[in-house]
């Protein structure tokens, strides 16, 4: 189930934040609790109400915050990009291996296409995170690039059926 986040998830995403196994694809270290306090503050807190914008996922079973999932729009120079939003998720690690990013990413995919009419969804997967790898090939995503850095990603996109028979 995903809903907006509230106050109450704080010390839930926290945890989630803190914890050096699920941030070492997502952002690459732990954050430090002012640090994620902040960004749930100005960026789960603040967009909540937006249609583009991660959104708390709660494990049905249990009532309890168990991470995050989303869509927020693909910025690209010169500001974000009309028609496109970039697919997020991030569960805690307990949740992992029960197929719940694969859960998160179809429902978003399908609002993503069906009630906000995008034509492109991308998102990207640190080398070396096969399991997100794997979730976003079966959602259907292409990788279409390669990113090399410090930290390197692969790139991909997801097409509405129009776009994927234009030439």
């Amino acid at each position: 189930m995903f809903r907006e986040h509230r106050r109450g998830d704080l010390d839930d995403y926290c945890a989630l934040e803190a914890d050096a196994e699920v941030r070492r694809y997502v952002g690459g270290a732990p954050r430090p609790r002012e640090v994620a306090v902040r960004r749930f503050r100005e960026r789960l807190l603040k967009n909540a109400a937006r249609k583009l914008a991660l959104r708390a996922a709660i494990f049905k079973a249990e009532g309890h915050y168990i991470g995050y999932s989303g869509l927020y729009p693909n910025f690209r120079p010169g500001g974000s990009v009309r028609g496109e939003a970039t697919l997020s998720y991030c569960l805690a690690r307990e949740y992992w291996g029960r197929g719940l990013a694969t859960e998160a990413g179809r429902a978003f995919v399908s609002y993503g296409f069906e009630q906000l009419r995008l034509r492109r969804i991308v998102a990207i997967a640190e080398v070396g995170n096969a399991a997100s790898i794997r979730v976003l090939e079966k959602l259907g995503f292409s990788c279409i690039a390669t990113e090399h850095g410090a930290r390197s990603f692969y790139k991909f996109e997801l097409l509405t059926e129009p776009e994927r028979n234009s030439p």
